[in-house]
Parts: structure tokens; C-alpha cells; sequence
């Protein structure tokens, strides 16, 4: 099963997707088996991390800035390059297991949508495989 889900992101932040991706594993019934999530736009991307406390989402944006900041020697038109860079750095996808019903993650993690360019309108997928 294939879900479309749509969202409107801020400048840049990451947006827990969490309940869109556990919502699709409980409603597609699936058992046992595998769920991935899929970002489709070259400057934003998945990633797993704590979602207890918020401060690691700013720390995670600080760290993306001090690795991949705009350097003017960057010759993309757009003048996004860091942003392709940190998209790239994150991924653009990430997989996780259903079993029992539940998609299996750990007690502190949460599934973010990482926008590097907004805002805009964008979109992720959610492919549920299995029993």
C-alpha cells in the first residue's frame, strides 16, 4: 500500500511525520513486514532521532548550518547548494519494521521530515510491504 501525504514546511526545520507514518502502518493492516518512507524533493529528507526533547532538532539544524553552510564560491543558480548538501547528508529515505502491527521504534525516536529550502509545499510517501 502506497499513502501520499502533504505538507507545508517552514525555512527550515524538521517536521515530525511520526503519527502520518504509524497511522498508515495501523491502517493498512499489515502484520508483519516493512515500511519506508520516502522524501521525493532533492533539498529536504528523512531522518529518525530523539522526540523527547526539542532542543536536538535545534542542535541537529546548528550542526547541518556548521557542516554545510552557503559559500559563495558555489555555482548552482539557485543559490541552494547547502541545502542540496544537507539533503543529501540526511537522505532520502528511511525503512522501519512493522511487527505485531506496530511500527517498531525506540522508546525516544520520532520520524522527521528535514526541510533545508522552505517554505513550501511538499511531499512524502509512506510504501507498506508484508503479511
Amino acid at each position: 500500500m502506497l499513502y501520499k501525504y502533504t505538507l507545508k514546511t517552514p525555512n527550515e526545520d524538521f517536521i515530525s511525520i511520526t503519527s502520518q507514518v504509524k497511522g498508515a502502518a495501523a491502517e493498512s493492516g499489515v502484520v508483519n513486514g516493512i515500511c519506508t518512507v520516502y522524501c521525493p524533493h532533492t533539498t529536504a529528507g528523512i531522518t529518525v532521532n530523539e522526540n523527547a526533547d526539542p532542543d536536538v532538532v535545534t542542535d541537529l539544524l546548528l550542526a547541518y548550518d556548521k557542516a554545510f553552510p552557503s559559500r559563495p564560491e558555489f555555482r548552482h543558480c539557485e543559490g541552494n547548494s547547502s541545502a542540496h548538501a544537507k539533503a543529501s547528508a540526511v537522505g532520502s529515505s528511511a525503512s522501519f519494521i512493522i511487527e505485531n502491527g506496530k511500527l517498531l521504534l525506540g522508546t525516544w525516536q520520532g520520524i522527521y521530515f528535514c526541510e533545508f529550502d522552505g517554505p513550501r509545499t511538499r511531499t512524502f510517501y509512506v510504501k507498506i510491504m508484508g503479511e
